[in-house]
């Protein structure tokens, strides 16, 4: 009898968020070591962020395997979880402090979020695909990312009840930076955008000033388009 009521908490503990995220911790650290830090991210609240999120738990179960590859990976209808070091790389040139409140744009699978809620106070994220806002609900507070707040809704449209915000993240890319997230942002607050049409996007970094709004190009990258709500349907 207690042979098999061990059998039954070790499966259990196996099939636990807790376990697979120890389990996977040697795949963490070499992706921090040869994709982060190897490509020069240095901040250590984003290092300590990423290494401390299992982002297995955030792929269909099916891709598990490729979770930590240096790739971004199809979550379903159509979308991504971004590449690692793109995750990390928006996150340091944001220059976060642990009382900041971030937007987020693009919830997808909702491991953007989980990073951003290891450094800052509060993530308020928006995602247009009401399955994956669902999906990624329940798996944030199952995993206990307490400090995300997710809603499904028109990112274009921001999330003006919690505004203004320390910063704005958009993890897909619209044509033109759109002006209701900037009216959203704080004076001093910091917005990392893709903007431009696939396969001609490049990755912007924009500062509100007392002056106006600074811009400055990062690089070139390729995300999935940022989608508008036919609020005529």
């Amino acid at each position: 009898m207690r042979q098999i009521l061990l059998w039954l908490t070790l499966g259990l503990l196996i099939s636990s968020p807790l376990f697979a995220a120890e389990d996977r911790e040697s795949d963490r650290m070499e992706m921090i070591e040869k994709q982060i830090k190897g490509r020069g991210i240095r901040d250590p609240q984003v290092l300590e962020a990423m290494a401390s999120v299992p982002r297995h738990l955030f792929v269909p179960k099916e891709i598990i395997p490729f979770a930590y590859e240096d790739r971004a990976l199809a979550i379903g209808h159509r979308q991504t979880i971004s590449q690692p070091y793109i995750v990390a790389y928006m996150t340091e040139v944001l220059h976060l402090k642990p009382s900041d409140r971030v937007l987020e744009i693009g919830t997808g699978s909702g491991y953007q979020a989980a990073v951003l809620s290891k450094i800052v106070q509060a993530v308020y994220s928006v995602e247009i695909i009401a399955e994956l806002a669902g999906e990624a609900k329940a798996r944030l507070e199952e995993l206990g990312y307490a400090n995300v707040q997710v809603k499904a809704g028109d990112g274009y449209q921001g999330w003006a009840e919690y505004a203004p915000y320390d910063a704005v993240i958009v993890t897909a890319a619209p044509d033109v930076v759109p002006q209701t997230l900037i009216d959203q942002l704080k004076p001093g607050g910091r917005m990392i955008v893709p903007v431009g049409e696939s396969g001609n996007q490049q990755l912007v970094l924009l500062e509100k000033t007392a002056n106006g709004i600074l811009k400055e190009k990062k690089m070139a990258v390729r995300f999935v388009p940022m989608v508008k709500e036919d609020r005529d349907a």
